[in-house]
């Protein structure tokens, strides 16, 4: 445990695991071993939870944990919320990139790899050996199936089946997605094309109406 780290009341952590400096541990957060947390992680903050109410925002107690399985790296500044009930989990061998955010109820499947920037919402589930890659966005309360991959700057709006590969946003099969994404480059020639006929046609039944 390095200098500036914080380990909360009743917080487990196994053996030989590596806290570099400034790591932050919650109450009663459970830690396993051979795990590697680098500077400025916080495992266990309070999940975002609200009420909206005529005056204002309530605030819905955190009550659950983080569990962290064996053998995990976590990287700098990465955000890993306590559940509201429960527990979040990270799976065996799951390996996080720098300032992620992993939110409330989130599981993490063994093995897994998330790339920098990603937020994952609340009470998703993901798979096994799935990765995800930079700045990836998922909603709540879907699943991630095994050995699903998700591309840089998707944005996941459902549940992803197992082995699926999927980019753009909303995320696409990634082959469908090149295909209108190379369709994209084509619009503006379309346009004046239909406007010309558009305009050809105008003519021809003015034309006839006078005739």
């Amino acid at each position: 445990v390095m200098p500036g780290c914080y380990v909360g009341p009743d917080a487990v952590i196994g053996d030989d695991t590596y806290l570099a400096p400034n790591v932050t541990i919650m109450e009663r957060c459970r830690v396993g071993a051979r795990v590697l947390i680098h500077s400025g992680a916080v495992i266990g903050a309070d999940g975002f939870g609200f009420i909206p109410t005529p005056e204002g925002q309530v605030k819905i107690p955190q009550l659950g944990i983080v569990v962290i399985e064996d053998e995990v790296e976590i990287g700098a500044n990465v955000t890993i919320d306590r559940a509201a009930l429960g527990e979040t989990r990270v799976g065996r061998g799951v390996k996080i990139d720098n300032l992620v955010q992993v939110a409330h109820n989130v599981t993490l499947g063994d093995h897994t790899v998330i790339a920098a920037q990603a937020g994952i919402a609340g009470s998703t589930k993901i798979g096994q050996w799935a990765a995800l890659g930079g700045q990836a966005g998922l909603i709540g309360h879907i699943e991630v199936g095994d050995r699903a991959q998700i591309a840089a700057q998707s944005g996941v709006t459902n549940s992803v089946p197992p082995g699926e590969v999927l980019l753009g946003t909303p995320a696409w099969p990634i082959k469908e997605t090149r295909r209108i994404w190379a369709a994209w480059h084509t619009l503006p020639e379309l346009y004046r094309r239909v406007r010309k006929m558009e305009q050809q046609l105008a003519t021809l039944l003015e034309g006839k109406a006078e005739s």
